[in-house]
């Protein structure tokens, strides 16, 4: 039989010094440690928001694993363990005083500051719960995604697991809070004045209604309706409404993104649009219900435009993310447009010039984030 193989690729391969290649080996496995140690990290830390360990260390300061087990009701056998793992992974910090360099169960811990802004407070840019809970989430699909590379077939939103939600509610709502009403609706043409004289809202995909709830509260001159095909999302969404004293401007209902009735001044896109099967579609109706001067504000996960510009630690998140959520969904049902959530911002602005927008601008961005302001 005659080889297939190239006499180049021969050479190259036989050319490799042996010492290069065990030593690239050594540093590729003390990666894949490192990366293991994080993965298992990541559910133990949510463990920990679950249980309210956490919580009960910020609140009540330094404590043994028995002091802490104490206070939470639980098992100290186990809250050792756990507090062992969080002090490796730099979630939680050991004592330096009196009995750190003890045995186990008489080892004290406490969080630094930026530990109980990153694990105990829901309104801070830095909260992580929402993170640990929504990728803890993401890997309970692995079976369906394994079986969809074979068939092609996709995973509805709707189909995860509910962890999925709450956890995606809780991870991009601190940024929603500090960069919604101060940075991203002023970068629009026109529209917080709108807002502030009373306009009309369309906040498509709003799932639990963490951005249509936010919007309502700083701008209670206008009317906010969330539109979401989930209809769990739907039932929560209008609870968080009530909770937040909004209800009487935030309404919601269960529909899909081409069902917008009526016009409106802002219709915006949370997060959202990468996931859905038909994104272009969705915005053809946005554009339909557009009132004159109006805009659409479409937040999109960060992305880019080439491969080189995404090989860094956010593009290797987003980028695992889209092939475990993000794509599956968008290949769900027809069209099966298949978006993911690394697009690009050209491939992002052609998208909304197909559907029928004359302008498609990047109006402002986070380290997470690109904000498109779509016009007529």
């Amino acid at each position: 039989m005659t080889s297939t193989k190239h006499p180049d690729d021969v050479a190259t391969a036989t050319t490799i010094d042996p010492d290069v290649v065990a030593e690239r080996l050594e540093q590729l496995v003390g990666q894949v440690v490192t990366d293991a140690g994080a993965a298992l990290s990541v559910p133990l830390a949510l463990l920990g928001d679950r249980l309210g360990l956490f919580t009960a260390l910020a609140e009540r300061g330094p404590a043994t694993s028995a002091d802490l087990a104490d206070r939470t009701g639980l098992v100290e056998r186990y809250v050792r363990e756990w507090l062992l793992a969080m002090a490796t992974a730099g979630y939680v910090t050991v004592d330096t005083g009196a009995g750190s360099d003890g045995t186990a169960d008489r080892v004290r811990y406490h969080l630094e500051p930026e530990q109980v802004e990153a694990f105990t407070n829901p309104d801070s840019p830095g909260y992580v719960a929402g993170a640990l809970q929504n990728i803890t989430a993401m890997t309970r699909a692995l079976d369906r995604i394994t079986e969809a590379f074979r068939t092609g077939e996709g995973m509805g939103w709707h189909e995860h697991h509910e962890d999925l939600f709450l956890g995606t509610e809780r991870f991009f709502r601190p940024g929603y809070l500090a960069n919604l009403t101060s940075s991203w609706i002023p970068a629009l043409t026109g529209i917080e004045d709108r807002l502030r004289t009373g306009g009309r809202v369309a906040d498509v995909g709003c799932g639990l209604g963490a951005s249509t709830v936010i919007m309502a509260g700083a701008y209670p001159a206008s009317t906010f309706v969330g539109v979401d095909y989930h209809d769990t999302s739907i039932t929560l969404a209008r609870r968080r409404a009530e909770d937040a004293g909004v209800a009487d401007r935030a309404t919601f209902r269960t529909a899909g993104a081409g069902e917008l009735d009526g016009t409106y001044d802002l219709i915006t896109f949370f997060d959202c649009l990468h996931d859905m099967p038909d994104p272009l579609g969705a915005l053809r109706a946005a554009r339909a219900a557009l009132a004159e001067g109006g805009s659409v504000m479409l937040v999109e996960p960060m992305s880019w435009d080439t491969l080189a510009e995404a090989i860094n630690p956010l593009g290797r998140l987003l980028a695992g993310a889209s092939l475990l959520v993000c794509l599956p969904s968008g290949m769900s049902a027809e069209p099966a447009y298949g978006l993911g959530n690394q697009a690009g911002p050209t491939r992002t602005r052609d998208l909304a010039r197909e559907a029928g927008f004359a302008e498609a601008r990047i109006a402002a961005s986070t380290e997470m984030n690109l904000v498109y302001e779509l016009r007529g």
